[in-house]
């Protein structure tokens, strides 16, 4: 019964893999979310400094940075870090972003960032295959594949962003945690 389910796995697993391919291809051609990162070849490249040469997470490098993260972000991994744009923390209330960066609110800003932040490293092809994912914070994700990818309330504009320590993938929402 076990290797049945496991080649059921595989098998949805391949199926996912294939859609996923087929979507890219098909989208090869449209022009990107004006809010998607340009970021070049990045392997060598871990999460933090991914982020940081792309010019389009400015806001999150400085949160990881007040938080004291960027060791641990830095650090082997591997990870996948869903990246909110600055447009995405645009989007908070006005205020929100400021009072998360003081110091007496350290916690509750690491709380945030480590609800973006998934163990392990998960490609599109495996996102598309899960219904939630554990967070480093603690609490689950919820994962909706069946129109483009949606992670809670955040939508996933674009994805498999290599670091040498793990994964981005870029959302246009902040994820906030209960």
């Amino acid at each position: 019964m076990k290797n049945r389910r496991e080649k059921r796995f595989l098998t949805l697993f391949l199926v996912g893999a294939l859609i996923v391919a087929g979507m890219v291809a098909c989208r090869q051609d449209e022009p990107q979310t004006r809010e998607a990162a340009e970021i070049p070849e990045a392997t060598e490249m871990n999460i933090v400094e991914v982020a940081s040469s792309a010019g389009s997470f400015n806001t999150l490098v400085t949160a990881v940075q007040t938080a004291g993260l960027v060791e641990t972000l830095s650090g082997p991994g591997p990870f996948t870090v869903l990246a909110p744009t600055d447009a995405a923390f645009a989007k908070l209330p006005e205020g929100t972003v400021g009072d998360l960066l003081k110091p007496e609110n350290r916690d509750q800003l690491i709380a945030v960032l480590t609800y973006h932040v998934i163990p392990g490293q998960f490609m599109a092809a495996d996102v598309m295959m899960l219904t939630e994912a554990p967070t480093v914070q603690g609490q689950n994700l919820t994962i909706d594949s069946s129109e483009g990818v949606k992670i809670n309330n955040a939508n996933v504009i674009q994805t498999d962003i290599a670091a040498s320590n793990g994964v981005i993938h870029v959302i246009d929402t902040v994820l906030l945690p209960e």
